[in-house]
Order: structure tokens, then sequence, then C-alpha cells
């Protein structure tokens, strides 16, 4: 039994203080956030462990896009899963702009002005659509016909055109991290890699990054995940993490979802125990919560702790 302790802050309270002192406070979802920095810097500090982060591609139309893109300048990881609305919002604010909006607008107005919504984003058509668009054509129109690529190297390709040190997609073609996209076609760069690839015999194929995974998931046999969100990124990262070893060693999940339905974006790490993609004596922690609020904090916190244990970090 541990008693809970009052917060005791000021003005000059740091990041870093503020997360350890939440650690003490009890209640609710506050220890949790304390403990997830605990976790994270345990697995960045564990020897040859494989350090994943997947995330949804909606966080990538607001800031935290910058978060995400520091931490692969960083290479803090050395796998990234995530969606192909990713590489669009990517794509599209390295060339474009995105607005600040209201989730109360009238959205067939905004149909009307031709404006995008996502939550609270606003996003002109000529922002996504067309620039992307635009974007991939030149992408295959440079590549020689008979190109068959994997979508890590496809996203390596797409972050050295883009050249931009504000895009996710820049710094893993930089430090060579790979960036899975096991539904590429569910976006707008799927679709276009799709309209103009079968004209230029330029092709994705899918098997050469399960074979990455494979070699990846049996070389390691320490894993852990930063897992922001849910759907097919957060299951395809658990799903190939129970091969080489017992699952993962550490699991930082961060989801508003329930899992009183059964879905797979609000399942708690203890579940994935039951199917062996989590392992037994693992650290983990599960924080209710809407990435854009927490990972802020968490971050400046994680590099609270690692400076001066890797000058690169």
């Amino acid at each position: 039994m541990r008693p809970v302790v009052d917060l005791k802050l000021s003005a000059d309270s740091s990041v870093l203080e503020v997360l350890r002192a939440m650690g003490e406070m009890g209640g609710f979802m506050g220890p949790h956030l304390a403990r997830s920095l605990e976790v994270l810097e345990s697995m960045m500090r564990a020897e040859r462990c494989l350090k994943v982060l997947t995330f949804t591609g909606n966080l990538v139309s607001t800031g935290l896009r910058g978060i995400l893109a520091d931490m692969l300048r960083r290479r803090l990881f050395d796998l990234v899963i995530t969606t192909c609305g990713a590489l669009d919002h990517d794509i599209a604010r390295s060339l474009a702009n995105y607005y600040h909006g209201s989730f109360d607008a009238d959205d067939v107005e905004l149909r009307s002005r031709q404006v995008h919504r996502l939550g609270n984003v606003f996003i002109p058509f000529e922002s996504y659509g067309a620039t992307i668009e635009r974007f991939v054509r030149s992408l295959i129109e440079g590549l020689s016909p008979g190109t068959v690529l994997g979508t890590y190297e496809l996203c390596w390709r797409i972050g050295e055109k883009l050249g931009s040190g504000s895009s996710f997609l820049y710094w893993a073609h930089v430090n060579r991290i790979p960036v899975v996209v096991p539904g590429i076609f569910d976006g707008a760069v799927g679709y276009n890699l799709w309209l103009y690839g079968k004209r230029a015999r330029v092709t994705v194929d899918l098997t050469k990054d399960q074979d990455l995974l494979d070699e990846l998931m049996w070389s390691h046999k320490v894993k852990g995940a930063l897992i922001l969100g849910g759907g097919i990124s957060k299951h395809h990262a658990l799903w190939w993490s129970q091969f080489g070893g017992e699952g993962l060693d550490y699991a930082v999940y961060v989801s508003s979802s329930d899992e009183y339905d059964g879905s797979l974006s609000g399942a708690r790490p203890k579940e994935a125990q039951s199917w062996g993609k989590v392992s037994p004596e693992a650290r983990t922690v599960f924080l209710k919560c809407d990435a854009t609020l927490i990972l802020p904090f968490l971050y400046v916190g994680l590099l609270g702790t690692l400076r001066g244990s890797n000058p690169s970090k």
C-alpha cells in the first residue's frame, strides 16, 4: 500500500519534475503518465532492443507531426508502422498549409467552400488531393519502368524527394529507419500509386515489407513499442512482435478508445498477453487519452531523462 501524495508544484517546476511527481498522486491517469515515462526510458536504455513506433495518420495533420519527425531525427526508434493517411498528410503539409478549425463547423458549408474537415483541422481541397496527386505522379515518373518497392522503400523515396526537415518521412530517409505501411492503398498516396504506377509499371510488393519485419523480429529478442492510437498500425506491430520471442517486453499504449466493444484500438496490453504479442513479464502501461494532450509533455520528459546519456539524443 502506497499513500496518495499531494502534488506540490511551483512556477519553477520542470516538466520532468511534474511528471515524476504525478507518479505519487494516486489517481487517475496521472500515475499512468508517470509510468509511461519510466517504461519508455527503460526501453530506450535496454541493450539490443528493437524500438517500434506506431501512429495513426490523423496525428500527422496536427502539430504533433513535429514530435514524430524529431523522434526519427534523434533515431529514438528503429521501425515505424503507420497508415497511408500519415503519408498523405506528411506530403501535403510539406507542400501546403492546414488550418485551425472547429469540431462544430457546418460541414455542408465547408464543402461548398472547398474545405475538408479532420476533427478541428481545416484542410483546403488544393492543399490535399491535387497536391498529393502531383507529387506522387512526379515521383513515379522519376522511377525506372519495372521498379518494385516495399512500402518502406517507397517511404524513403518520398522522404528524399520532399527534402523537408519538418517531414517525418524525410528523417526516416536520412537515418534509414523503415516506415512500413500495411494499408498502403487506403489513402491518396496509395490511390495515385495505383493510378499512375500501373501505367509506368511501378508496383509495391507488400511481401518485401514482411521479409523485412521477419528479419527484424527474429534478430531481436528484446522488443518495445510506443503505440499511438489503434487500427492497423497498432495491430501490425503486435502481430509481428510475437515472432522471435514472447512478444513485446516494453509497451506504452495511448488510445482514447474503450475495450468493452472488443475493439483492437481500445484493447489493453494485458489482452495482447493472451495472444503472445506482449510478454507475460513485460513492463506495460495504457494511457486512455488523446495523444495530442500527453505526447508533448511525455516527450520533453523523455528527452530530459536521456540527456547526457547519448549526445545525439
